[in-house]
């Protein structure tokens, strides 16, 4: 976030302040500047350990990994709202929600989320699919089959 605000104010042509950004993201830009060259090669080194290890969970012989979605059901946008008196409440919130998703997004695994249940009311409930790096092509073959064992394209969350 740091290195978009620096990016943001280039374009500007001034730097960017508290003003210009969300409560979260401002947040997000202050502990970045107080972190050293150090703290950041150190939070890379563990990036790629964990990288290394997810990669041998599929050398050892995996194809998929099948996890929820989201760890809750879709809760009320509001949850999520700014809070200037905690700025990191969103994020942290996000944290608990989004539980199952950042380790692919940290990797750079291919993943896929499918829509294959649903709430008594009606909203989606997602599986995720992970596969190892470059198997996109497993993902859509198996979602492929999935989608017609169980269309999802025709139902829609209803309209408060």
């Amino acid at each position: 976030m740091a290195m978009a605000a620096r990016d943001i104010g280039e374009t500007l042509g001034r730097e960017v302040t508290a003003d210009d950004l969300e409560p979260v993201n401002w947040a997000l830009v202050e502990q970045a500047r107080r972190l050293t060259a150090v703290d950041y090669a150190v939070a890379q080194a563990a990036v790629w350990a964990f990288r290394r290890a997810l990669q041998q969970w599929w050398a050892d012989g995996w194809d998929l990994l099948l996890t929820p979605t989201v760890a809750e059901p879709p809760p009320p946008l509001t949850e999520f709202d700014n809070d200037p008196a905690h700025p990191t409440a969103p994020q942290r919130r996000a944290g608990r929600f989004a539980a199952f998703t950042p380790p692919f997004n940290m990797s750079g695994q291919p993943a896929i989320s499918l829509p294959l249940h649903r709430t008594a009311e009606g909203l989606p409930i997602g599986v995720q699919l992970a596969a190892a790096y470059g198997r996109e092509d497993v993902l859509i073959r198996v979602a492929s089959q999935l989608e017609s064992a169980h269309p999802w394209s025709s139902v829609h969350p209803p309209i408060p």
